[in-house]
């Protein structure tokens, strides 16, 4: 049973990092102090309870805690080799571990452990970081605070540090924290609920302390021509643009994108300083590890042509990558990791806002609300004062650590769709929301697209969060509606690499009481959504340059003639060879058209369900409920195929297996002889 110091520790920690004005996602870390019984010796032991490695605040739980004892992790301050060995100290921390479980401790565990005190949090709150990155920091901290918040010159975090700050607490009873230079704070108390009053207090003084002495426009005034625009001729160019940039930022590796225009953001942008502010980075290390050393910034107005925009866009990432491989090479030793990607995480674009990349929504999303961060500390230190990060060659020396390449080592290998954005239309039903399910737990990121916008959300919020999927409203004969999808793809993840034609509808009627409205009908769903889908879809991805899948839910009726169903066999028969036109059209762009033919997919099923099951029944001469047995039966495997086997096939062709692979048409009926392919 969990005891109530850990309760506290989990309490304090989930409300100190729920609020991003005390630290940003998976920054900072928490600890207490208690005493237990050791199982072997039965003799009362001091335990450190931690946070650990990669965990976050705001959900931290018992399993993310690692748990030392105080004696051993204590006792490494005598055989401590100096800072030229720091790294050695993290691998000495497993052996002051308690027990077989908890979390890995991280780098930070010596301040915990090494501060004489029950409770220390370490934080990365805004307007403690711009007191850490002001040119004069220490002096407007000492201002700022008294005696009660000393200063600690900036040093990268470790064991050192730790012992930098035991000291300081030592030698000054009366101080509840310290500021970190260039890093972030660290408080103290004899209680949890003390530790968390102090880590506020440092934290709200320092927000009160820059209202208070800050000057008025520390951004500088506004510059003509890099205003904000309105927000739909803002979103739109957004969504125009995303695609190229999402492309140019993936050059190196598949990125997923985030786009935010925020009034941080936009006001950011706006103002004379933003060009020498972002060229200096950003400097704590939790910032830059997730935004790199600065961002690429377009230097344009806002209302520029967008040929304009989009020639100089690709003339700066040029540019980023030179600069970039260079700041490796100046700092890069026979020890440092391989360069891990030259391309930017953060693009600015004046007016319209900030696109953040990362190898998969939340990671993309989380590094824009760094960088959000960052704008805030730096306009906390300008207001004070001038902003003076840490130098380059620290920057690179975390980038590049060690430690940083072998926590990145222990991450799992990314699932096979991973970093790759599906767009499925009729997703909200049957076959469509089996696609979507399986694309998800694949890895992807899914845009469920329906003519339903409520069903769509529905079916989205099943597949997770925002992170995983979002809802849209989609009428596939609607050409406006079907861009509007894809500009919503675009702003939500980047832009798109693989879509799979699945809205569809049948109406079962002999020619003659087929009216020439159920033609239309199924033609403007199926063969013309379809067109106009893959339009799109090709517009897209040819602006990324990433390649890309589109998938046609055709039907084993493309190429088997069934009685009572000219309309729907018809529609599908183009859709059928819509696929062969677009392979051989598309492949120079390296986007693979591929086909699945279902048949007998009755349970589960949408159109089965809105009427066709009781058409197709009856002109079987069987019950609705039998229908299914009846496809069956009627098949050489003598299987009944659900919307998951779909579902399988299209996954099958996505997934990078078939990688060469594109005209082709996969039958998934169970065998039907009379719709093989010739």
């Amino acid at each position: 049973m969990t005891d109530s110091t850990i309760v506290d520790l989990l309490t304090r920690s989930n409300t100190l990092g729920s609020d991003p004005r005390n630290t940003n996602y998976a920054g900072g870390n928490t600890s207490a102090t208690g005493t237990r019984t050791d199982p072997v010796t039965g003799e009362p032991v001091e335990l450190l309870w931690v946070k650990g490695s990669g965990g976050d605040l705001g959900t931290l739980t018992e399993e993310g805690l690692a748990v030392l004892r105080l004696d051993r992790l204590r006792a490494l301050v005598d055989v401590y080799p100096g800072e030229e060995r720091e790294d050695e100290m993290v691998a000495a921390f497993d052996h002051c571990r308690f027990g077989g479980d908890g979390a890995a401790p991280s780098i930070d565990t010596a301040m915990h452990g090494l501060v004489r005190a029950a409770h220390v949090d370490h934080l990365h709150p805004d307007s403690g970081i711009a007191l850490a990155t002001a040119a004069d920091g220490e002096e407007l901290t000492r201002a700022c605070f008294g005696d009660r918040v000393l200063w600690v010159p900036w040093r990268r975090p470790g064991f050192q540090l730790g012992l930098d700050i035991a000291r300081i607490a030592q030698e000054n009873p009366d101080a509840i924290g310290v500021v970190l230079g260039g890093h972030g704070i660290t408080a103290w108390g004899a209680t949890s609920a003390e530790c968390q009053a102090n880590s506020l207090e440092i934290i709200r003084t320092a927000e009160r302390f820059i209202a208070d002495r800050g000057r008025p426009e520390p951004f500088g005034p506004v510059v003509k021509g890099r205003e904000p625009l309105e927000p739909g001729p803002r979103r739109a160019r957004a969504a125009e643009l995303a695609p190229l940039v999402r492309g140019l930022a993936s050059t190196d590796h598949p990125q997923v994108g985030h786009f935010t225009d925020s009034e941080e953001v936009l006001d950011f942008l706006a103002r004379a300083e933003h060009p020498r502010l972002a060229a200096l980075g950003t400097s704590c290390p939790d910032h830059f590890l997730r935004t790199k050393v600065r961002p690429m910034v377009l230097d344009l107005p806002a209302d520029a042509p967008i040929e304009d925009a989009a020639a100089r866009l690709r003339e700066l990432h040029r540019e980023y990558r030179a600069e970039y491989r260079a700041y490796y090479e100046r700092h890069a030793d026979a020890d440092s990791p391989a360069m891990r990607g030259a391309d930017p995480a953060i693009v600015l674009v004046p007016g319209v806002g900030m696109f953040s990349f990362g190898k998969d929504a939340r990671t993309a999303r989380v590094a824009g609300e760094f960088y959000v961060n960052a704008i805030n500390v730096m306009r906390g230190a300008e207001a004070l004062s001038s902003y003076r990060p840490i130098e380059e060659s620290e920057k690179f020396r975390i980038e590049y650590w060690a430690l940083e390449e072998a926590k990145l080592a222990r991450l799992p290998a990314p699932r096979p769709l991973a970093a790759r954005v599906a767009l499925v239309t009729g997703a909200a039903s049957g076959i469509g929301r089996a696609i979507a399910r399986r694309l998800a737990a694949e890895g992807a990121c899914v845009v469920v697209a329906d003519l339903d916008a409520d069903r769509a959300a529905e079916t989205a919020a099943e597949l997770g969060s925002a992170d995983t999927a979002v809802g849209v409203a989609c009428d596939v004969s609607d050409a406006a509606a079907v861009a509007a999808a894809f500009d919503a793809a675009a702003l939500a993840f980047g832009g798109v690499d693989l879509v799979v034609n699945n809205a569809g509808l049948s109406v079962s009627k002999p020619l003659l009481e087929t009216t020439e409205r159920d033609w239309d009908l199924q033609h403007d769903v199926m063969a013309k959504g379809s067109f106009l889908v893959s339009r799109e879809a090709a517009r897209v991805m040819t602006e990324q340059g990433m390649g890309g899948d589109i998938v046609y839910i055709a039907s084993k009726n493309a190429v088997f003639a069934g009685p009572n169903n000219v309309a729907y066999s018809a529609a599908k028969a183009d859709q059928a060879h819509q696929v062969r036109l677009l392979a051989a059209e598309l492949g120079e762009h390296g986007i693979r058209v591929n086909g699945v033919n279902p048949d007998g997919v009755v349970r589960g099923s949408g159109i089965f369900a809105g009427g066709w099951g009781a058409q197709r029944a009856k002109v079987y001469g069987v019950s609705e409920e039998d229908l299914g047995a009846f496809y069956a039966k009627r098949t050489l495997l003598g299987r009944e195929v659900l919307p998951e086997h779909v579902a399988n096939a299209v996954y099958a062709l996505t997934c990078g297996e078939l990688s060469h692979t594109t005209g082709l048409h996969v039958p998934v009926d169970s065998g039907v002889a009379a719709a093989f392919l010739r």
